[in-house]
């Protein structure tokens, strides 16, 4: 069974530990960066999290992260990752993390930005399906790997309805 929640402090650790794992020749993100996003005040990060185990124990197995940029009454949101275990991946998983960042942003109507890896071809495909487009190509945007990345974008909720 999957439950979602904010991710906190304690999970830091393991956030760390997938993020090697999926982004290995990219320069991944540290436990100490993750407890610097953790901890500011215009980041939500969220988890996925799966398991009964004997002792009520639960596995991280997916987290993504979302930063408002600009002023409350006018933010501009930007994904700063999301990723989820490979042992875990084809389940939905990413799509359910990805289904709390937009939802986040539409409830604030602010527009969404976001880079991925122009050869991650299930990631694009997944944030077509959300209304983003791409704006550009940024190349060798990956480090040290030198891979290209499409800057994309989702439209705030109000331009989406009209």
């Amino acid at each position: 069974m999957m439950r979602m929640r904010e991710l906190t402090l304690s999970d830091a650790t393991r956030v760390a530990e997938i993020e090697q794992e999926l982004f290995a020749g990219d320069n991944p993100w540290s436990r100490d960066v993750f407890v610097a996003e953790f901890a500011q005040p215009y980041t939500f990060y969220v988890g996925a999290f799966e398991g009964d185990g004997p002792d009520g124990e639960e596995t991280l197995v997916g987290y993504a992260g979302l930063a408002m940029l600009g002023p409350r009454d006018d933010p501009e949101f930007e994904v700063h990752t999301i990723g989820v275990d490979p042992a875990f991946q084809g389940r939905g998983i990413g799509r359910a993390l990805m289904d709390q960042l937009v939802h986040a942003a539409d409830m604030l109507d602010g527009p969404m930005f976001l880079e991925v890896r122009t050869d991650n071809a299930p990631a694009v495909g997944m944030y077509k399906s959300y209304g983003f487009f791409e704006l550009a190509v940024r190349k060798n945007y990956y480090q040290p790997s030198g891979a290209d990345a499409y800057s994309m974008m989702r439209h705030r909720r109000s331009e989406r309805e009209t």
